[in-house]
């Protein structure tokens, strides 16, 4: 392990030498990141699952930035031209670009001017004339490289021209300060293309747009790419190109009386046109594109960790609806266990309007299944769907609520392999309604079946790098599902493959031994029956729940490693595992913990967890989360007016704001500039998917039929 690097990443994160030690150290031996953030607090210093995460991110790219400048200093020492002094750049650089930069006059050139000027033997002449000599003439100075080759003083100038141009662009410190130059003062400029590709006029706000680089958003940048790649949009930077010339010609021209001073002033604009600008716009085009990518999967990420967060909707019957208009509405009954019970299908919207058909089928699946709540799927005629639910539950024999529900990868799940095996003998859209009531029920267990870059809560993330993406959602799964914890004898192979620690065999292994031995009765089952080694026992088993088993502590956080302090604090205590999550158990443990920290010989972390987990022994984080809003009517955008206060559930968060659902057709969108009078930088500092809000009607649109909320009071 690298001290110096680990001092960097130190500084860099503000997280202090010794923690970042220990996370790397338990990190090369194997153990996984929520594994480390649950179980080895008292090591890290509690450090968190994101800390954690940059930490092993950080570490890697310093050490490929570390290699990078090894290879570099070897390839040009080879060359016999490294100085202490490139050295010490090279190691002193704190970006690959940087590294780069000092790397180019080295670098093995392809064919270009320069070179082919080199070839004909025009390199003397070039440093002849950056000497900068008053002695003499130009004519004099070019007669001795006239031949074959070069058979003009006109031609050596140019060819000399053109080898100066390369010096000039290859110079390290010239393209940092030009870079930073245009970073800071640069405009990128946009203008539609002489086409018509872009009918509907998505891009109509970019057709002639310019905004300082140092200002713009992500998600503009992201917008402008996408209107260029699709050919709609010319996009480039603009800047004062007469200030950095001036600059070049106040580092460079050593004696302005020299006969050579036009020549080397043509020599550094051809440089600065032909060769550092265009490569610098490219340089900063792809940093703005992947800081927007940065971005934009630290959005998608967070929304999605909050859509995967929603509380389940325990202990309740569901009809599940998924809305079409000419192959008919499905629908599918689920128990509260989640298991399918009966499937129809109604058809009352165009062309058929069956509705007084469908209102039957609707209430007697109602009644024969004590059904609790109608989940409707926000597709294609969902709002339609909406109104006939709306209205048919009136005439119901028991309190029905609905909710509409988020489709988002729906239609992919059903059309997969898993859904297939699952359910073979429905249609796709049958089971896409057993997956929009089960993932009211469950959204964690539901939502894991579905490639998370399906489940569309982002901005442009089709656009982002997918690898990056991927990586940076699975991560976040993992997270939700070891914050969760996982029944071990219900839960599917989906909701399994994110458990910390566990692989595709140990899964195989868990789902074959359930079936042939039935439940699974206790933790270190798991390790008798060989089902785990000890090394993947040791990551799963805190994560792994089983209810109603053998010993009452398996179903808690507490990790088996801990279950003797455990047990010594529940007889210091005069309690049984029996007590757990009672009054009796909770009084007891109003204690001063760092006395019984020593007491018990265990670190303060651990005691913590142990306590919380005796007092909530199967405490689930969702239910700290605010419930669905469930409704019983409809709301027309006729029904409103400017300065309503409604109540609404987030369903995007996104750089210019968030989108509402207050039980219109379309979401209303809150601007992040209504959201609060403070300065924020990004709405997710107010607003997250799945908060239930207070909010105002700002202003009503009703040929776009949108509405613009506000958080402030109209």
């Amino acid at each position: 392990m690298n001290i110096e690097l680990i001092k960097e990443i130190s500084e860099e994160l503000n997280i202090k030498v010794n923690q970042i030690e220990a996370t790397l150290n338990l990190l090369s031996e194997g153990a996984t990141i929520p594994f480390i953030a649950r179980y080895r607090k008292e090591a890290t210093g509690a450090l968190d699952e994101e800390q954690i995460r940059k930490i092993s991110e950080v570490y890697e790219y310093q050490v490929n930035l570390l290699k990078r400048k090894e290879d570099v200093i070897r390839l040009i020492e080879e060359k016999g031209l490294l100085t202490d002094e490139l050295r010490n750049s090279i190691m002193a650089a704190s970006k690959l670009v940087e590294v780069e930069d000092l790397y180019r006059p080295y670098k093995e050139k392809k064919k270009t001017k320069a070179t082919d000027a080199i070839n004909n033997g025009l390199e003397p002449l070039a440093k002849m004339i950056m000497s900068f000599p008053t002695q003499g003439s130009i004519e004099k100075l070019t007669e001795k490289f006239i031949n074959d080759k070069v058979k003009t003083m006109e031609d050596a100038i140019t060819g000399a021209k053109y080898i100066i141009a390369e010096y000039i662009s290859d110079n390290a410190n010239f393209r940092k300060y030009i870079r930073n130059f245009i970073y800071r003062n640069g405009i990128l400029k946009c203008k539609k293309k002489k086409n018509d590709l872009d009918s509907e006029k998505i891009y109509e706000m970019y057709y002639e747009y310019q905004e300082p680089i140092k200002y713009i958003k992500s998600h503009r940048v992201l917008a402008l790419n996408r209107g260029e790649k699709e050919d709609v949009l010319s996009v480039g930077i603009e800047i004062e190109e007469d200030k950095i010339i001036e600059y070049l010609k106040n580092k460079i021209i050593k004696n302005k009386d020299s006969f050579v001073v036009n020549i080397v002033e043509d020599a550094i604009k051809d440089s600065y046109k032909r060769l550092i600008f265009p490569s610098i716009e490219r340089e900063i085009r792809s940093d703005l594109t992947e800081k927007s990518h940065e971005v934009a999967i630290s959005n998608f990420s967070n929304n999605l960790e909050k859509l995967l967060m929603q509380p389940p909707m325990r202990e309740k019957m569901v009809l599940g609806l998924d809305p079409a208009y000419r192959t008919g509405c499905k629908l599918a009954v689920i128990d509260k266990t989640g298991q399918k019970l009966e499937i129809k299908v109604i058809y009352p919207h165009e062309p058929r309007n069956e509705k007084e058909a469908a209102k039957k089928i609707v209430l007697d699946l109602i009644d024969k299944y004590n059904i609790d709540i109608i989940a409707i799927g926000n597709g294609t005629a969902s709002r339609e769907s909406e109104a006939f639910v709306a209205d048919l539950i009136k005439d119901s024999k028991r309190k029905v609520e609905y909710i509409i529900v988020s489709e988002a990868g729906a239609s992919v799940y059903s059309a997969s392999k898993l859904a297939i095996e699952e359910f073979p003998d429905l249609h796709v859209e049958e089971r896409s309604a057993i997956s929009i009531a089960r993932r009211l029920q469950d959204p964690l267990s539901e939502l894991v079946k579905i490639d998370p870059e399906s489940i569309g809560v982002g901005l442009y993330q089709h656009d982002v790098q997918g690898k990056r993406l991927s990586e940076s959602l699975d991560f976040v799964v993992l997270k939700a599902v070891n914050s969760v914890g996982v029944n071990i004898n219900t839960a599917s192979p989906f909701l399994l493959k994110y458990v910390s620690g566990l692989t595709k065999k140990n899964i195989e292994k868990i789902i074959e031994y359930r079936n042939t031995n039935g439940k699974i009765t206790e933790r270190i089952e798991l390790k008798k029956k060989k089902l785990l080694s000890d090394k993947v026992y040791e990551q799963a088993v805190g994560f792994l729940r089983i209810n109603d088993g053998k010993n009452a502590l398996d179903v808690t956080n507490i990790h088996p490693e801990s279950y003797d302090i455990a047990l010594k604090l529940l007889k210091k205590i005069g309690c049984t595992i029996d007590d757990l999550g009672t009054d009796k158990i909770k009084e007891k443990l109003d204690l001063n913990l760092e006395t019984l920290k020593e007491e018990l010989n265990v670190d303060i972390y651990t005691l913590e967890d142990i306590v919380k987990s005796f007092k909530m022994p199967v405490r689930d984080p969702r239910d700290d989360m605010p419930k669905p809003i469930l409704r019983s009517d409809i709301l027309h955008l006729e029904d409103l007016q400017v300065g309503m206060k409604l109540q609404g559930t987030v369903r995007n968060v996104v750089d210019f704001g968030a989108f509402v659902d207050i039980g219109l057709k379309n979401d209303g969108l809150i601007h992040i500039s209504n959201m609060t009078d403070k300065y924020i930088k990004h709405p997710s500092e107010i607003l997250n998917v799945g908060d239930i809000i207070d909010v105002y009607v700002k202003e009503i649109l009703i040929d776009k039929k949108k509405v613009a909320l506000s958080l402030k009071e109209i």
